[in-house]
């Protein structure tokens, strides 16, 4: 998200990076497909697939995030990346 300052009537804009959601290449590299995980994880199809493509989300639902870490059997951190700006 960007923050927009206005300093001496100069607009400002701040990058702060980004959350890249890596869910498809986690899925792939454990066989798994989206039909399989909307059934493992008890999720309606289009909310796998806006994660699996890395689709713009204004929100993250933690409870999805918990689901996919139970069904991949991996943490949190493998399927989020903080990208950083690129100043």
């Amino acid at each position: 998200m960007n923050e927009v300052k206005e300093v001496r009537g100069i607009t400002e804009l701040k990058e702060y990076g980004k959350i890249d959601i890596k869910l498809s290449s986690v899925m792939q590299e454990k066989g798994i497909s989206i039909y399989q995980m909307t059934k493992l994880a008890e999720l309606k199809y289009t909310t796998v697939k806006s994660y699996y493509i890395n689709a713009p989300l204004t929100r993250v639902d933690l409870d999805v995030i918990s689901k996919f870490c139970y069904v991949l059997n991996c943490r949190p951190e493998d399927i989020l990346e903080y990208i950083p700006p690129t100043h």
